[in-house]
């Protein structure tokens, strides 16, 4: 399959990227290790999710009676680019201000699950009883009122009744879509673009504790609605569900360890780290690279997130905001300098 880049589709403010099955299981698997019935008795909605194309909604409705669900619930916005390809609707399901010549247009959907028997008595609940669920009761499926924007009040009454949102929202609304979840109070788990960490309006939870990082990197290939793959290096997990990596500290090594032993080149055989030229911290340019024996204000790279753990570090800030306590202050466009070489962004942490 053909392969576009992250910054292409973002030019093109193309979002329609699919999750992968495997993909969501292997994030959503961490934070059942960590609590497993944290979704029991639980509403789940996946408000960015065509159910004819989403895995998201598919991957929850397939596990809805094993993780004790109490509804499912999945809304999309304008028409799908693509149905009938694992979940379909009988021709008496399709609505009569829809077009029935040309099937393949559909209005925005709303679905909702409270149960999942087993409709075929084969033993098993799967995604072939779902689609029996559907067929056999058109409640389940209804056509929205409106165009499914999750800024629609539609769509707010959905969330504020769900307990968890969690989905791949619009990599261009990312910022609306966190707000949107953060005025609610609701727990999610969503993917982002990594560089969502600089923004103004996602840094501030960051650091308040209030949001974090997921379990796994994004994953590094999603589907289009043309079968070609996307291809995503810097995604990335949002949530506020807590999770056991979350509380694992790093291992690290003195200063003397890192400059003898350290696997990046630059560092091996020096005396001491760097110092910004515009901040009052030490420029620390990997994760592994921490030491264990400077208390002072360290400039780490944003992938740190990935590793943070809240019991072993203070996050202070980062570089080009302003920070109350005066350790940020905003020089050269905000970004760090080394010897008047200009450095990508970087979180300034201090060692518990």
């Amino acid at each position: 399959m053909a392969s576009k880049t992250l910054t292409q589709a973002k030019n093109a403010k193309n979002d329609e990227f699919y999750t992968q099955w495997l993909d969501i299981e292997r994030e959503v698997r961490a934070y059942l290790d960590f609590e497993p019935d944290v979704f029991k008795g639980k509403t789940i909605l996946c408000p960015c999710d065509d159910p004819y194309e989403s895995q998201f909604f598919k991957y929850f409705a397939f596990h809805f009676n094993f993780f004790g669900l109490k509804k499912l619930i999945a809304t999309c916005y304008a028409c799908s680019s693509i149905v009938n390809t694992e979940l379909s609707l009988p021709d008496h399901e399709i609505h009569e201000n829809e077009i029935p010549e040309n099937k393949t247009t559909r209005n925005p959907h709303k679905i909702e699950i409270m149960e999942i028997p087993d409709w075929n008595k084969d033993g098993a609940v799967d995604l072939a009883d779902v689609e029996l669920l559907l067929a056999s009761d058109r409640n389940h499926l209804t056509r929205l009122k409106g165009d499914g924007d999750f800024r629609s009040d539609e769509i707010k009454q959905l969330r504020d009744e769900a307990d968890f949102i969690i989905t791949n929202p619009p990599f261009s609304l990312f910022r609306e879509f966190l707000a949107w979840i953060v005025e609610s109070d609701k727990q999610f788990l969503i993917i982002g673009n990594m560089n969502a960490i600089t923004y103004k309006e996602v840094f501030p939870l960051i650091k308040e504790n209030k949001i974090w990082l997921g379990v796994h990197s994004g994953a590094r290939e999603y589907i289009k609605p043309d079968k070609t793959t996307q291809t995503m290096g810097n995604a990335n997990w949002f949530t506020n569900l807590e999770h056991g990596r979350r509380h694992q500290p790093l291992e690290l090594m003195t200063s003397a360890e890192v400059f003898e032993h350290s696997r990046h080149k630059e560092l091996r055989g020096k005396k001491e780290y760097a110092k910004y030229d515009n901040y009052d911290a030490i420029e620390v340019p990997y994760t592994d690279a921490i030491p264990c024996d400077y208390d002072g204000v360290m400039g780490v790279p944003i992938s740190f997130l990935g590793k943070y753990c809240p019991e072993q570090f203070e996050v202070l800030g980062q570089t080009g905001v302003i920070d109350p306590a005066g350790i940020c202050i905003e020089y050269k466009n905000g970004r760090p300098y080394v010897n008047g070489n200009r450095l990508y962004a970087r979180i300034l942490i201090r060692k518990k």
